[in-house]
């Protein structure tokens, strides 16, 4: 339920574009990034100044009532008290009072226009990656390591984040108070306001001469971070295999080599960002000793008032401040900079799934057919499908047997449009998969994929997942069908057990059977079933089996099958080999053929009974 105050997530604009960069004449890339931002958030921007401008009215006014005041003071040790002195020191000091008193209310209203936008934007950014991550192909997904899209997401979006922050709060009002100070100062001295604006050239000119290298040093740290993590992403998968060979010092070393290697390059930024900021430090430094004696000087010539030496001082410290403020935040928008080029590798990629304008399935018979179908993957110079045919009706089980490498697993990956044809087709009730919504013609699918992927949670959330309602009674009758009610059972918390992360409370056949399941739950028109059987012993082996049995009934299906027995029910078997059919045909009518199967299923049995004998 949505809070008074809480942000509409339902709203939160589109940011897939805000990524988009473009080719500049000299061939560097150039992002549209902070030119949406501002565009976007226009009326937020211009409102958070002007509340900014009232915020910060004591910081202006403070210098001049002070100056004032030890005008009149002099004054009045001069020439002695009077009313008007007295009313005007009163004006002064209420003045300042007032304008601080002020600064309560404005600071509250601007916080909460600046952060609700900022969350708002934040939230976008999430959740524009989340999309994108959604729609790139399965080819991506496989090519790049988790652990380096995770850095990018909670890493990079973090500083992203943050850069938005320094931007509105920091940078934008920073530069607005220097040009209040300045025309403070054109208003009141011309010649001090020459000096003043060499202030601001000058500290610009020191960070463009560091801004390179310190973009460089964060690219390296974040690269370098991004390698730290996925290491680290693989060290906890590993962990159960680390232990079980006591290789726990081998894998403590390889970390620490990447910890070390994220520890020297943001060593080296920090080393550029301390000689950065002495050097800014110092020049400033410099200015303010500079105007001091600039000020007495005029004072003596009586171009200024003595009130006029304290306000001018005050007005360039608060301006070399102020631009000291610019300038070193020069590492940290380059941090931010580098950020969004980070999240841009993932939004700019264009290996994507697209589905505007294709045809909408909403109901799928199961006729498939593969029509000369070829499948190369990326960068890679042989293709693993050659000029595949196949015409499978609706409700016909087709297992597809043969050795590894032979292309089994990317036949049912063309089926589900997870892989495209190079050339070819295959077509689905008739219709390309180049041609339909695969989104929308994956909701009549369901794949029991080799290795069980379940999630921390119970058994009923694993077996309902994706699932917004459901029939419990559908629910009662899919647990049976997949041989998991003895299982239930004998849990004291029947489907409500909590099987924890990856299911490792499960033994291989219960996970497997609880996949079986979740792919039944879905009522789906084509199960794909990719070797379910496949590293479970003979009683495990036996339970899935009666599983797949049961799951197959009425469906279009394809079982990938390592262990031969399990396919004697299938209508069609099809032998594969170097991406092309060997043979097809029934299992018995393949057995008396004594072709490619027939020499399949002999070392099949082979193989099984050698195991057993070992066992025994």
């Amino acid at each position: 339920m949505k809070k008074k105050g809480d942000i509409d997530i339902e709203i939160i604009p589109s940011y897939d574009h805000v990524f988009t960069e473009q080719v500049r004449k000299d061939g560097k890339k150039k992002s549209g990034f902070l030119k949406f931002f501002f565009k976007k958030n226009f009326s937020a921007v211009l409102f958070n100044v002007l509340i900014y401008l009232v915020q910060s009215l004591p910081v202006y006014v403070m210098p001049i009532a002070t100056a004032n005041i030890i005008d009149l003071s002099t004054a009045a040790i001069r020439d002695g008290l009077n009313d008007y002195i007295i009313k005007m020191i009163i004006i002064n000091l209420a003045l300042f009072i007032g304008t601080l008193l002020l600064n309560i209310p404005a600071t509250m209203l601007r916080y909460k226009v600046l952060h609700k936008v900022l969350r708002k934007n934040s939230a976008g950014i999430k959740s524009a990656v989340v999309r994108k991550l959604q729609s790139l192909s399965i080819t991506y997904h496989k090519e790049i390591e988790t652990g380096k899209i995770q850095a990018k997401f909670l890493k990079d979006t973090d500083k992203i984040d943050e850069f938005f922050f320094l931007l509105m709060n920091n940078l934008l009002l920073v530069l607005v108070s220097t040009v209040v100070f300045l025309t403070i100062s054109i208003c009141k001295n011309w010649m001090m306001a020459l000096l003043f604006v060499v202030v601001v050239p000058l500290n610009v000119s020191i960070a463009r001469i560091f801004r390179g290298k310190i973009r460089s040093g964060f690219k390296d740290l974040r690269v370098k971070n991004e390698d730290m993590s996925s290491k680290m992403n693989t060290m906890l998968e590993m962990i159960p295999v680390t232990k079980a060979h006591g290789l726990e010092e081998t894998e403590i070393k390889n970390i620490n080599a990447k910890i070390k290697n994220v520890a020297n390059s943001g060593y080296k930024v920090d080393m550029t960002t301390a000689k950065f900021g002495a050097l800014i430090y110092v020049c400033n430094n410099s200015l303010n000793f500079l105007c001091l004696g600039f000020c007495i000087f005029l004072a003596i010539k009586g171009k200024i008032s003595v009130g006029d030496i304290v306000l001018y001082q005050t007005m360039l410290t608060q301006i070399n401040n102020y631009v000291n403020s610019m300038v070193m935040f020069a590492p940290a928008i380059s941090s931010g900079l580098e950020a969004v080029s980070s999240v841009s590798e993932i939004m700019n990629s264009d290996d994507i799934e697209v589905s505007l304008g294709k045809k909408n399935i909403r109901k799928v018979e199961g006729n498939i057919e593969f029509k000369n179908v070829t499948y190369r993957y990326p960068h890679t110079e042989e293709d693993v499908i050659k000029n595949f045919s196949l015409s499978v009706k609706k409700g016909e089980c087709i297992a597809f047997v043969g050795p590894s490498g032979g292309g089994k697993t990317t036949l049912t990956n063309l089926i589900t449009g997870l892989l495209l044809p190079t050339s070819g087709d295959v077509l689905i009730d008739g219709e390309s998969t180049k041609d339909i919504n695969l989104s929308d013609y994956r909701h009549n699918i369901a794949v029991v994929p080799q290795t069980s992927i379940l999630f921390y949670g119970s058994i009923k959330d694993n077996v309902t997942y994706g699932l917004e309602t459901f029939d419990e009674e559908k629910l009662n009758e899919v647990i049976k069908e997949a041989n998991l009610t003895e299982l239930i059972d004998s849990l004291p918390d029947g489907l409500n057990t909590i099987i924890g992360e990856h299911g490792e409370k499960l033994s291989g056949g219960q996970k497997q059977r609880i996949t079986i399941a979740r792919a039944l739950m879905r009522d789906p028109k084509i199960l794909i079933l990719d070797e379910a059987t496949s590293a479970l012993d003979s009683v495990s082996e036996y339970l899935v089996q009666q599983a797949v049995y049961a799951s197959v009934k009425g469906r279009t299906s394809f079982v990938v099958a390592h262990r031969l027995s399990t396919i004697r029910n299938a209508d069609r078997i099809v032998v594969v080999g170097g991406g092309k059919i060997v043979e097809t045909g029934t299992y018995q009518e393949l057995l008396d053929k004594k072709g490619e199967f027939y020499k399949l299923k002999t070392l099949n049995d082979l193989t099984n009974q050698k195991a057993e004998e070992d066992l025994n």
